[in-house]
């Protein structure tokens, strides 16, 4: 047991020699990830705290992209304190629920509650449980754009809408021209790009677009994208290469995502536009209802806020998982990483990385929950 604590604390000591390169390295492969600025040194967790118990082995997971960058800087300090191998895809939320229906998950990231079919489905893999829904991290969706000369374009819903319907398909379209009088709009095309995957991304864009222009967006909505036209990309990664590398390009995913883009401002009604930033995001989602039933922790947001500085454009990231019925092998490990990444060290790394930590009063109840799995 000596010798078992003194381990620990060599891991604590070598993870915090390494913490502060931690907004360089921890983003992905992609190399997407950015910085706001925000947090200062309050955004490097010390491992020395961090709670493994019994933790031990390996973990997979896997769905939602809008969460990989997050998910890779938590994993970094939590393997470095607990020596638990961490492997999280990030293959978009329709695949990480799957995954998780069908057992081959611990746990599974989701931009979108579980639909009722999908509770249902968690039964057979959760022992006398069922999955729920866990908010643990939050962001703007950022809409960015490739237009060389114009620095600040501003768009509303229903021109989005149209954008993302192909109705609206060039640059100087008289639409776009009211919203930015100043910009020196080019007559290029438009190239709307859009998930391929099934993505909770999609679904809340698409939920927005739904609220906030319903006379301009008539699709019913869901994970899958629906709208005519425009171009396909895989995963949050994927759709922010292509809109870097296309002139006259536009498309969704998270902050995180578009480091070094140029992203719309949102005219939401309010006296001014609205830039995709943390703080403006956070604005909106404390304004989140818990709906969820039993453990389950779903939100209800509201797309239509006209609050001022408040960007309607958001999301909420949740970790599927059994609230009963875990698998007895990975049940110490799921349980103590969710409770570091819902703990007050975990939630101070999203800023950092472009995400919003949850709302006081929801995360508290997070943790909670967390602490009653089984």
């Amino acid at each position: 047991m000596k010798l078992q604590r003194k381990n620990r604390r060599a891991l604590a000591l070598g993870a915090l020699a390494v913490s502060g390169a931690l907004a360089l390295t921890a983003c992905g492969s992609d190399d997407t990830g950015g910085t706001n600025g925000a947090g200062g040194d309050s955004t490097t967790a010390s491992t020395s705290s961090i709670k493994c118990d019994d933790a031990k082995g390996q973990l997979l997971a896997d769905g939602s992209s809008a969460q990989k960058n997050a998910i890779d800087a938590w994993v970094k300090q939590f393997s470095q304190a607990c020596g638990v191998q961490i492997n999280y895809k990030g293959g978009g939320s329709g695949a990480g629920i799957t995954a998780f229906t069908q057992g081959q998950v611990a746990f599974a990231g989701t931009d979108s509650p579980l639909k009722p079919e999908e509770v249902a489905a968690s039964q057979k893999v959760c022992a006398d449980g069922r999955g729920i829904d866990l908010p643990m991290l939050g962001g703007p969706i950022a809409v960015g754009y490739n237009l060389p000369g114009v620095d600040n374009l501003v768009l509303d819903a229903p021109t989005l809408a149209k954008i993302f319907d192909s109705r609206i398909k060039n640059w100087n379209d008289p639409a776009i021209r009211k919203l930015n009088p100043d910009a020196d709009l080019p007559d290029l095309k438009i190239q709307a790009f859009h998930r391929s995957d099934e993505s909770g991304t999609t679904d809340n864009f698409t939920k927005y677009l739904k609220a906030a222009a319903p006379d301009d967006w008539k699709y019913s909505g869901g994970k899958a994208w629906q709208a005519k036209g425009g171009q396909a990309a895989p995963q949050s990664s994927g759709l922010a290469q292509q809109v870097r590398q296309t002139e006259g390009a536009i498309g969704y995913f998270e902050l995180s995502y578009a480091k070094g883009m140029s992203t719309v401002a949102i005219d939401t009604g309010a006296s001014a536009p609205v830039k995709a930033t943390v703080e403006n995001a956070s604005r909106a989602i404390a304004d989140a209802k818990i709906v969820g039933t039993g453990k389950d922790l779903s939100l209800e947001l509201n797309y239509k806020t006209k609050a001022e500085n408040a960007y309607p454009m958001v999301l909420v990231t949740y970790e599927v998982v059994c609230d009963k019925g875990n698998k007895s092998d990975t049940l110490p490990a799921t349980k103590a990483f969710l409770r570091y990444i819902a703990s007050e060290e975990g939630q101070s790394l999203l800023a950092q990385n472009d995400y919003a930590p949850i709302p006081d009063e929801i995360i508290g109840k997070v943790r909670t929950t967390i602490e009653g799995l089984s």
